[in-house]
């Protein structure tokens, strides 16, 4: 019979059977099911040497002849030498191939390569930023998703941390072609929305007074001008811990597991350091002296925002800058200032020439006076400068 509605509605399966199928006299291959549950449309042909049945979809939902043209398409498609069947079960398994499924590889893969904080970064921007695409297959991921998503972050966290999520993307995205889960890399194209400040940038007088000047008596304040002042890193200012300092012999003492060389580092206090944690609060129960949650100073990205919108209104105005920028100006204005270069490597904690091997471990006594005077004289030379700009 030619499968009509009416001719359908005639239609009954047989009480010792499962399901029934009846095939269309019309269109070889098209035909309807008879299930307990309902009737549904279906077309069979042969492809890869199997024969190959597949649902078009309920009788209820899908008029006739849309059903037919559905065959018919299926059909013509396996005459040209398509595999419909094949075709389907290659979708399933691309869409199963989701965003979460693929960064949670690469993390695991990334976990080994890349120093701490560059892991904690790049997990943030893909866990965080990127937590849209969660769901989605990998491969229904487009340029125009990505930029408009790259928009957002812009505006919401500010282009440069719109470009570290970009180039979070996009290594994911290269790890996934190495691994055969992508077939081409949709950030390639998308714009980078801002800047990059270029890592040779030190800050002029005019800009340490401004900055100075601009951090208050406040957590974030006093990190900036320890980190001034010391020349250390951001962290380990930003996690500094009271066992760490001795305000009465003015040193601070990072132990190894706290630096980046792994080497236990002694940072001689200036007179003004001394008097920025003499007037920083201590809570009971609390060793780390900034910040208020499990860890270290947290919400880096929103405090050094907050500053630069203090300091937009200077004329002349500051160059963009970033925090390692006050690590360089410490470093070159004691050199400036006549200290010698491996004493400044010694501020810095740099292991490299004559500080390296033995000799570095056993001048740390000889280094302790040197660098003292060092770091006293580079704070003389802020405060100066910030009391007559």
């Amino acid at each position: 019979m030619r499968l009509t509605r009416k001719a359908i509605a005639t239609l009954t399966l047989p009480k010792d059977k499962p399901y029934l199928i009846v095939w269309d006299d019309e269109l070889p291959g098209f035909g309807v099911r008879l299930n307990p549950t309902g009737k549904v449309w279906v077309v069979q042909y042969r492809a890869g040497g199997k024969s190959r049945r597949e649902t078009i979809g309920r009788v209820d939902a899908i008029a006739p002849e849309m059903a037919r043209d559905n065959a018919r398409k299926t059909l013509a498609r396996v005459q040209l030498g398509a595999d419909p069947h094949a075709e389907k079960a290659e979708a399933a398994a691309r869409r199963a191939v989701t965003f979460d499924r693929v960064s949670t590889r690469y993390l695991q893969n990334a976990q080994g390569r890349l120093k701490p904080r560059s892991f904690e970064e790049v997990n943030r921007h893909l866990t965080k930023h990127w937590a849209s695409l969660k769901e989605l297959p990998l491969l229904s991921i487009n340029r125009a998703l990505i930029a408009a998503k790259l928009d957002d972050i812009a505006q919401q966290n500010g282009p440069i941390a719109a470009n570290r999520a970009r180039a979070a993307l996009s290594a994911l995205y290269s790890y996934a072609l190495g691994m055969g889960l992508a077939d081409h890399n949709p950030v390639v194209g998308t714009l980078k929305l801002g800047e990059e400040i270029k890592r040779d940038h030190v800050l002029s007088d005019h800009e340490i007074a401004a900055v100075w000047k601009a951090s208050g008596d406040y957590d974030y304040g006093r990190i900036i001008r320890l980190l001034m002042l010391t020349g250390q890193r951001r962290d380990e200012v930003g996690s500094m811990r009271w066992p760490e300092i001795d305000l009465e012999k003015a040193i601070w003492t990072l132990p190894a597991e706290r630096t980046k060389n792994h080497r236990v580092h002694e940072i001689p206090l200036s007179k003004l350091a001394v008097s920025i944690l003499d007037s920083t609060p201590r809570f009971i129960g609390r060793d780390i002296v900034f910040g208020s949650g499990k860890g270290g100073f947290s919400g880096w990205s929103k405090a050094k925002r907050e500053l630069d919108l203090e300091l937009q209104p200077l004329r002349p105005p500051i160059k963009p800058w970033r925090i390692h920028d006050l690590r360089r100006t410490a470093a070159t204005g004691m050199a400036n200032n006549g200290v010698s270069p491996h004493v400044v490597e010694a501020v810095l904690n740099h292991v490299s020439g004559t500080r390296a091997g033995v000799a570095g471990i056993y001048n740390r006594a000889t280094y302790r006076e040197e660098k003292a005077a060092a770091l006293t004289l580079w704070s003389n030379y802020v405060s100066r400068i910030v009391t007559t700009l």
